[in-house]
């Protein structure tokens, strides 16, 4: 079965799962532990890389392309197909220019970027308590 190109509705509707808040369900049955339900983790940040872009950008105000590409250790693809994803969802924002004949692309973490970053900080912050008091 030969695959078909994604349209603008998958990819909708795969964004909208990656940066759901949705509550996760309980443990349904015997089980005797006590689960608390608690909002899933922000998927769109949870990914390696886009973690590493977004921490990167909380840290300094902006940074260019070949700066994050350094800083991360990727490649020019990889990156940009990351840093895209976190611009679509407005965490992140692009700003292209020239010095001299040089392009030259900056990013900067935006106010919902850095709001969703301390959320995602939160919850960490949260399992790991959960997990040392067990």
């Amino acid at each position: 079965m030969a695959s078909r190109p994604a349209s603008q509705s998958d990819r909708a509707r795969r964004q909208a799962r990656e940066t759901t808040d949705a509550p996760r369900p309980s443990r349904a049955g015997g089980d005797s532990r006590t689960t608390v339900s608690a909002p899933e983790l922000d998927r769109l940040i949870h990914e390696r890389m886009r973690l590493g872009i977004v921490s990167a950008l909380a840290v300094n105000e902006t940074l260019t392309f070949n700066d994050l590409k350094k800083l991360l250790k990727t490649t020019d693809g990889n990156l940009s197909v990351h840093a895209r994803k976190l611009e679509d969802a407005q965490y992140i924002a692009c700003t292209k220019s020239f010095e001299g004949r040089l392009p030259k692309t900056e990013y900067r973490l935006t106010a919902a970027g850095r709001r969703a970053l301390e959320r995602y900080l939160d919850h960490m912050e949260a399992l790991i308590k959960a997990t040392r008091e067990r």
